[in-house]
């Protein structure tokens, strides 16, 4: 027997527009050209004096990662012993909010790999030996190194904005602040490895879109799961 079609909660259904609305911000962004143009501000045609900045390229870079990973595991083990606000979460809940972070670094990764777009310190305008080429351009390399879009180093705080979907039904003011904390972070993160000549700003743009993309399909997917599990109990009770 099928499942009835529940309609989402008007959160859900405002997040769904705010995230159209962002994708079409995005393309008109990519479109526009301003990637270069934000990038000569930081790289000149001898390259980045950023690029081996001890603060941007160890502290920021390194240390970044290093609190990520932390945070992760602690939201690991939140998950078995809970402490705080998470009390208030279901084991499920606590796991959607430890996994999903995974999940979003896992497709980055992915699309990083396979991506044949090279950062702006390999191209020609910036001392490198690539032509610029869009990473819309798929199939068609600049023949760099290539394996640098979207931004990996934004994503290791941009991951955590799927947060947001498991702590807003117990606090908005948790869940506002949740997701301001992960987008601040991998704005900082991001701007960093701009400054390096490392990104260009789209990338760690396409980074935040699909984190939160990535949290926003786990929120639509569980719920679907939630509704299936309480109709079958309900049904239960007239098959016995």
């Amino acid at each position: 027997m099928s499942v009835p079609s529940v309609s989402p909660p008007a959160s859900l259904a405002r997040a769904g527009w705010v995230s159209a609305l962002a994708l079409m911000l995005l393309l008109l962004w990519d479109a526009s050209g301003a990637d270069m143009a934000v990038a000569r501000w930081m790289g000149t045609p001898l390259g980045f004096a950023a690029r081996s900045d001890f603060f941007w390229a160890v502290l920021m870079h390194e240390g970044g990662k290093a609190l990520a990973w932390a945070l992760l595991l602690g939201l690991l083990l939140a998950a078995r012993w809970p402490v705080g606000l998470l009390r208030r979460l279901t084991r499920a809940q606590r796991w959607q909010l430890a996994l999903v972070p995974l999940a979003a670094v896992a497709l980055v990764t992915l699309l990083k790999q396979h991506s044949q777009t090279s950062c702006p310190w390999d191209l020609q305008a910036f001392g490198g030996g690539a032509p610029w080429v869009s990473h819309w351009a798929w199939g068609q390399g600049d023949g760099g190194p290539g394996h640098c879009f979207p931004a990996g180093h934004a994503t290791s705080a941009l991951c955590f904005a799927g947060g947001w979907f498991v702590l807003r039904p117990l606090s908005a003011r948790a869940a506002a602040l949740w997701l301001a904390a992960s987008l601040a972070a991998g704005l900082v993160l991001g701007l960093g490895q701009q400054w390096r000549g490392a990104h260009f700003m789209s990338h760690t743009l396409w980074s935040a879109w699909l984190c939160w993309m990535v949290g926003f399909a786990a929120e639509l997917l569980l719920l679907r799961a939630r509704q299936a599990l309480r109709h079958r109990s309900r049904m239960a009770p007239a098959r016995s």
